[in-house]
């Protein structure tokens, strides 16, 4: 049976083990990339090399997005020559880069006037798990698209959660993210009263680590520590965006995430000290150890 074709946007960490993934399969696959350089190994396993979103669209009935942020969303679909007016109509979109609501209905309503389907359907997992497969797919859109999309997605994922409507999985993304942002957070102050009180620190670090605070997310920034390797699976600025998007989502549903808001004041002072290129868990690097070093964010600054 012939598979569908596919496009990705986008050959960052997570889109380019997608990419693989799928010319593993063998499915006909078209990859775009900002930077071009990105898309030149696809090439000798068969990709097509599209030099604009458009042209990757033009040839795919499955087209993917795995960037940054709203801006790279935005540019790759509805920008010059993006992959929306290359889309035909029936053909499935799916936005997976972690974005906000407001751009998530936005883009649903452009696909739909395009006669397209839409799905927004980000991710959980890192570098590894895009590289074998076993992705997390948080889902939101019609049932319908989802059913036209599975059988890529089964091979990109181990498993496909459907939330309901458009903009569900968008939000459970970003809620996931926060919390994941806190527990990291938390874990930097940490840090610093057991550097302050003297304590030994690997000793408290096994502790915390072993004990009932002891979550996948510490472990990890912990043997991150450990092993002083802040190679970037998940870039520090971009767990700071997530909580942004996350603080601003709240803001409209009438919520205050306060324990976001003191998160992402963490993240942004490592930010400002040079860490945002690294993993997150350079979180734990974060000076934010005093109540004159604390920033307060408005939900009305994001």
């Amino acid at each position: 049976m012939a598979k569908t074709n596919v496009a990705i946007l986008g050959l960052g960490i997570i889109g380019s083990g997608m990419a693989n993934r799928l010319l593993s399969a063998h499915f006909p696959l078209a990859v775009y990339n900002r930077k071009r350089d990105k898309c030149i190994p696809f090439a000798s396993s068969g990709a097509f090399i599209a030099d604009s979103p458009r042209n990757a669209a033009l040839r795919s009935q499955i087209i993917l997005s795995m960037v940054a942020d709203d801006a790279a969303s935005r540019a790759v679909w509805l920008g010059e020559n993006g992959a929306l007016a290359g889309a035909a109509p029936g053909s499935v979109l799916i936005e997976s880069s972690t974005l906000s609501g407001d751009w998530i209905q936005e883009l649903a309503a452009k696909a739909t006037e395009r006669g397209c389907q839409f799905l927004d359907a980000p991710v959980t997992g890192t570098k590894p798990h895009a590289a074998s497969g076993e992705l997390v797919f948080l889902v939101g859109g019609s049932a319908a698209a989802l059913d036209a999309a599975r059988l890529v997605l089964s091979v990109l994922g181990r498993d496909v959660v459907y939330l309901g409507p458009t903009g569900s999985g968008s939000l459970m993304k970003l809620i996931n993210n926060f919390v994941c942002g806190v527990q990291a957070a938390s874990f930097a102050e940490a840090l610093s009263m057991i550097d302050a009180g003297g304590l030994d620190r690997s000793k408290a670090v096994s502790v915390l680590t072993g004990g009932a605070p002891g979550s996948g997310i510490l472990k990890r920034v912990a043997e991150r520590m450990a092993a002083n390797d802040f190679t970037p699976n998940f870039a520090l600025r971009w767990m700071a965006k997530d909580l942004r998007h996350a603080l601003g989502d709240a803001a409209a549903k009438g919520i205050h995430l306060q324990t976001a808001a003191g998160a992402l004041a963490v993240f942004q002072q490592a930010l400002a000290e040079g860490h945002g290129d690294e993993d997150f868990s350079a979180v734990s690097k974060s000076s934010v150890r005093r109540s004159n070093s604390t920033f307060f964010v408005e939900p009305s600054s994001l």
